[in-house]
Formats: C-alpha cells, structure tokens, sequence
C-alpha cells in the first residue's frame, strides 16, 4: 500500500506562555487504513488531528495528503480539497437546528452543486445506517445517536478518501458507541475509506488497524495489528 498522508516533524506550540503541544511528530497513513490516535487528556491527540487535517496551522513541519503540502496551499485549494478529499466526525454533531436531518446530511453537496445527483446515496446511507425514518426530523427531535449516525452520513456523502474523527462517541452511551464503531468499520473496508480517529477509550481503539499512543506530544507508541 501506498501513504496517503505522510507527517515530517510536526511541531505545534502556543505562545503566551510558550507551551509546545507536539514535538516534532512523523507518521505516515496508508490508504484504507483504520487508524487510532490514544492518549491521556492534553497527549496532544485531539491538536495531532486538526493539524494533520489542516483544520490547524502547524509552527513547523509539513503534512502531505496525495502528494500536496495542505499548509502552503491557497485557502480555496484548501477548502476544495477539504469539501471531496475529507470528512469530519466530532465530539459534537453540529447539525443545522433549522433544517431536516436529509438536508443536513446534503449540505457539504449543496456547497458544490451536487445535492441533487446526491439525493440518492444520502438516502443510501440513512438506510444503512438505520435512521432513514428521520429523514424529515429536525435535529431537536432525534436521539443523541440518531443525531451523531445523521453526521456521520453527512461526513460522507462525498465519498471522501480520508475521514477524521475526534471522539466521536464521547457524547454517547455504550450501545450507541458500539454502533458507531461499527458503521466507521463497514465504512473503512467496504468503502476503503481511510479513517483517523481520536478516542480515549481503549476498547474502540483496539477496533483500528493501527493504534498511535501519545505521551506529552510525542509518539510513545506506533502498533499495527498483526494480520
């Protein structure tokens, strides 16, 4: 397999006071991969995956996905490749109040003139992940994993290569955490999307391939599984 994403010396730090976060991090993501980030609070996992996403600026280093450096493109290279290449899962689903759970899932086609063509597929994935009887619910009307699945779909209506996800089941009970494991599971090898995901709890990071370990912003441990 080749990388998708390969990470040099990933350093980021805030100032006022100085406080470094990651320490010259490198790593690279193979496609398809299914790719756990662990660590305590303030390991610098949830940092690590806003940088490698370009969701963050980094003080040094670079991170290439598909052979570009994402921070020294242009804003609109950015948001292009963020729109078709990626997706995004966080803690929180940050579904629009105002619109149905369908819209929202069509709202990262709206923005590229592609709702209509992706009408079906969303439909698609809102059987196939069990909330297709929310379709014309607004949020404030669904459950807590109703609301989470519908932005899981919404992360993936454009088919993106590589999905980000920071601690997507913090916010639920076990029985809905579970089924969230499993959807990004049949997503990883039935789509071959590849998945990074951030979490704290051990039993959803042994579900990856690959588990990195972060102390104090340093990788202390990089395991694959062994196949």
């Amino acid at each position: 397999m080749s990388a998708i994403i390969q990470c040099r010396d990933l350093v980021k730090s805030f100032e006022d006071p100085p406080l470094t976060i990651l320490k010259s991090i490198s790593f690279d993501v193979e496609k398809k991969e299914f790719l756990s980030i662990t660590g305590r609070s303030g390991s610098g996992k949830s940092t690590l995956l806003y940088v490698t996403s370009g969701l963050d600026n980094i003080t040094s280093g670079e991170v290439i996905i598909n052979g570009k450096n994402i921070h020294t493109l242009d804003s609109r290279e950015v948001h292009r490749m963020r729109n078709i290449t990626m997706g995004f899962v966080f803690q929180f689903h940050y579904l629009l109040p105002e619109i149905t759970a369908l819209d929202n899932i069509l709202m990262p086609a709206r923005k590229t003139g592609q709702e209509k063509p992706r009408r079906e597929y969303a439909l698609f994935l809102m059987k196939e992940f069990n909330i297709l009887h929310c379709k014309d619910k607004l949020p404030a009307k669904m459950s807590g994993g109703e609301l989470q699945r519908t932005a899981i779909a919404r992360s993936l209506i454009m088919e993106p290569e590589i999905l980000f996800a920071d601690e997507p089941t913090g916010n639920l009970d076990s029985e809905n955490g579970d089924k969230i494991m499993q959807i990004f599971r049949n997503v990883n090898r039935e789509l071959g999307t590849t998945i990074i995901m951030v979490t704290h709890e051990a039993d959803y990071a042994k579900k990856a391939d690959r588990i990195i370990h972060l102390v104090d912003g340093t990788i202390a441990s990089d395991r694959r599984k062994k196949k």
